[in-house]
C-alpha cells in the first residue's frame, strides 16, 4: 500500500506528463483514463493536464461496445489502463492504434500489446512505473480557466452517452463553493470509492483535494469496503442512498435493530449505542455527510440523525459539475434538497422544470450543437429535465423527471420518482421501479437487500411487503396507488445492465425485461408477486 505526499504526487505526475509530451500529440488531445479508483487515477489526470491535453474518464464497468463508442466519439489519442475487473471482455473496445499506458496493478502487460507496426511502436504500450523511473519531470503547459479540461460522459440511462465538456474554471468554481460551504481543510480525510469517472467523486474527492490538500484514501475492493472505511476514518463522507442503507444493515449485524433502537431510546445507553453503531459502519469520525444521485428516504435520514450524522442532500448534474443545491443543517425541510449555493441561481419553467444557472455549467456537449442548444436557455440556465417546486425560502423539492412521467388509462399522470423514494423506505427493499403506462393503476418492481430471504421466509417477506403496500396506498392519491409489487430475486447491478454505473435504474432495460409479463401480473389479483 503506497502513500504519497502532495509534493511526491505532483513530481510523479510531471514525469508521466513528460512521456505524454514526447508523444507529440496535437494540443488539447483527448486522453482517456480507464481504471478503478486509485491514487494514480488522479495522477494520470494531472499528467494529462500538465501535458496540455484533455482527460476523458471511462467507467470501469462498461462493456467493450460502450468503451469503443466513447473512445471513438471523444477522439482519444491515448488511454491510461489501470486495475479493472474483467478487462478481457473490455479490451476489444480499445482500438489497435491508440497509445496505451499501463498503470500500476493494471491488466497483464501482454493483454495490452498490439501488433501494429508504427514508427512510434515503443509508445504503443508504456509502463507507468518505468516511465516514472526514467523520465525527468516536465514543467508543464500553463492552462487557462476557460480551457477545456475534461469530457465526462453521462451514464446513458436514456440512450447513448453524451460527452459533457467542462473547463478548468467550471470545475474549480464548484470545488471552491463546496469547500467554503463545508470549511474543508488539509486536516480532513475522505475515502474514494464511488467511480472517479463520475462527476460526484471527481468533484468532492479530486478537485476538492487539489484545492485543500486534504488526505485521500482509496478503497481496495468491495470485499474490504468496511475495513477501508475503518482504515481511512473519514471526516467527510459522500454516498448514495443505496449505500447509506447498506451501512445501516452493517450496524444491524453488530447490534440487532430492535436492541439498537431500545438502547438509543434509553438516555443511559444512547451514547454507547451510537458509538457502537458508528464504529460498526466506520463512520465515527464523520463531521460532514452528503447523499446524492437519487432520493433518500426520510426514515433513513432520521435514523442517521439520531446517531449524530446529519446527512445533507445534494443536487447537481454532470452538466454543472454537481454544483447546484445542498441542504443546510440549520434550515432543513423534509423532502427538500435545500437552497442553491450562494453563487447559483434557480428558477422553474412554466411547466415546472428546474432551471439552474451555475458558474460550473458546462461548455456544451461534444460535437452535438443541437443537444447543447436544447439543454441551455438563451440566458444560460441549464434545463435539468427534473420537475420541482420552490418554497418561500428558496428550498427545492424534486418531484420527478419530465421524461419519466407516464399516464394511466384513466388519463392521470404518475411521477415514479416520489413513489420509488417511498418504496425504498420499506424494510428489505433495495431498488424500485414504478411502472404502469396505459394501465388502470401503476405497479412497482423491486429487488430485495442481500440476505433478506436468509433472515425471513418467503411467506414472511410477502406478508411484510403486503402490509407495507397497504399502509403506503392509504397515504397516496387514488391514481397513484400501486396495484401490486413484483419482486425480482436477481439483484439489479451495472453488470447486468439494470442499473447505470451511478446506480440509477435503466428504465428502458427494465421495460425490455418485464413488459411481456405485466398482463399476467395484472390478471392475478395479488398484492405481492414474484417476478420469476
Amino acid at each position: 500500500m503506497s502513500t504519497w505526499t502532495w509534493g511526491e504526487a505532483v513530481d510523479e505526475a510531471r514525469r508521466i506528463a513528460a512521456f505524454l509530451h514526447r508523444l507529440d500529440l496535437p494540443p488539447s488531445s483527448p486522453v482517456a483514463i480507464f481504471s478503478r479508483n486509485c491514487a494514480t487515477w488522479i495522477l494520470a489526470d494531472l499528467a494529462i493536464w500538465l501535458a496540455g491535453h484533455v482527460s476523458v474518464p471511462i467507467y470501469p464497468s462498461l462493456t467493450a461496445v460502450t468503451v469503443q463508442q466513447i473512445l471513438a466519439h471523444s477522439g482519444a489519442r491515448a488511454v491510461f489502463v489501470g486495475p479493472l475487473d474483467g478487462f478481457a471482455q473490455m479490451r476489444e473496445g480499445i482500438p489497435l492504434d491508440i497509445v496505451r499506458i499501463r498503470m500500476p496493478d493494471g491488466p497483464d502487460p501482454e493483454g495490452l500489446k498490439t501488433d501494429l507496426a508504427s514508427p512510434k511502436a515503443d509508445f504503443h504500450v508504456g509502463e507507468w512505473t518505468q516511465i516514472a523511473d526514467e523520465e525527468s519531470p516536465f514543467e508543464g503547459v500553463r492552462r487557462s480557466a476557460d480551457e477545456l479540461a475534461t469530457i465526462i460522459y453521462t451514464s446513458g440511462s436514456t440512450g447513448h452517452p453524451k460527452g459533457v465538456m467542462l473547463s478548468f474554471g467550471q470545475m474549480m468554481a464548484s470545488a471552491r463553493g463546496v469547500t467554503a460551504m463545508m470549511s474543508i481543510s488539509d486536516a480532513d480525510r475522505m475515502l474514494s470509492y464511488l467511480p472517479l469517472a463520475h462527476v460526484y467523486e471527481r468533484w468532492m474527492v479530486e478537485t476538492v483535494s487539489l484545492l485543500t490538500g486534504m488526505q485521500v484514501f482509496f478503497g481496495e475492493s468491495l470485499a474490504t469496503f468496511a475495513a477501508d472505511r475503518r482504515r481511512a476514518r473519514p471526516t467527510i463522507f459522500v454516498s448514495v442512498p443505496r449505500l447509506w442503507l447498506k451501512f445501516q444493515q452493517e450496524a444491524f449485524t453488530v447490534v440487532g435493530r430492535g436492541e439498537l433502537d431500545a438502547r438509543l431510546a434509553d438516555a443511559g445507553t444512547a451514547e454507547d449505542a451510537r458509538n457502537v453503531a458508528l464504529c460498526a459502519m466506520g463512520l465515527e469520525h464523520v463531521r460532514f455527510a452528503i447523499s446524492g444521485s437519487a432520493p433518500i428516504s426520510v426514515e433513513l435520514l432520521t435514523w442517521y440523525r439520531d446517531l449524530g450524522i446529519e446527512i445533507r442532500e445534494g443536487y447537481g448534474m454532470t452538466e454543472n459539475f454537481a454544483y447546484s443545491h445542498i441542504t443546510r443543517p440549520s434550515d432543513q425541510r423534509v423532502g427538500f434538497v435545500g437552497p442553491a449555493y450562494p453563487d447559483v441561481q434557480c428558477r422553474l419553467s412554466p411547466d415546472g422544470e428546474i432551471l439552474v444557472r451555475s458558474p460550473a455549467t458546462m461548455l456544451g456537449y461534444l460535437d452535438d450543437p443541437e443537444a447543447t442548444a436544447a439543454a441551455l436557455t438563451a440566458d444560460g440556465f441549464l434545463r435539468t429535465g427534473d420537475l420541482g417546486e420552490l418554497d418561500a425560502d428558496g428550498r427545492l423539492r424534486i418531484t420527478g423527471r419530465r421524461k419519466e412521467l407516464f399516464k394511466t388509462s384513466k388519463g392521470k399522470y404518475v411521477a415514479p420518482g416520489p413513489l420509488e423514494k417511498r418504496l425504498l423506505a420499506a424494510d428489505g427493499i433495495a431498488t424500485a421501479c414504478v411502472r404502469g403506462s396505459g394501465r388502470h393503476q401503476p405497479h412497482a418492481i423491486v429487488t430485495l437487500l442481500p440476505g433478506a430471504l436468509e433472515t425471513a421466509s418467503v411467506a414472511g417477506v410477502e406478508a411484510s411487503i403486503s402490509a407495507f403496500l397497504a399502509r403506503l396506498n392509504d397515504e397516496l392519491d387514488r391514481h397513484e396507488r400501486l396495484a401490486f409489487i413484483a419482486i425480482d430475486r436477481e439483484a439489479w447491478t451495472p453488470a447486468n445492465g439494470l442499473l447505470t454505473p451511478t446506480m440509477k435504474v435503466r428504465r428502458s432495460v427494465v421495460d425490455e425485461r418485464f413488459s411481456e409479463r405485466e398482463d399476467d401480473w395484472y390478471g392475478r389479483d395479488q398484492t405481492v408477486i414474484w417476478a420469476d
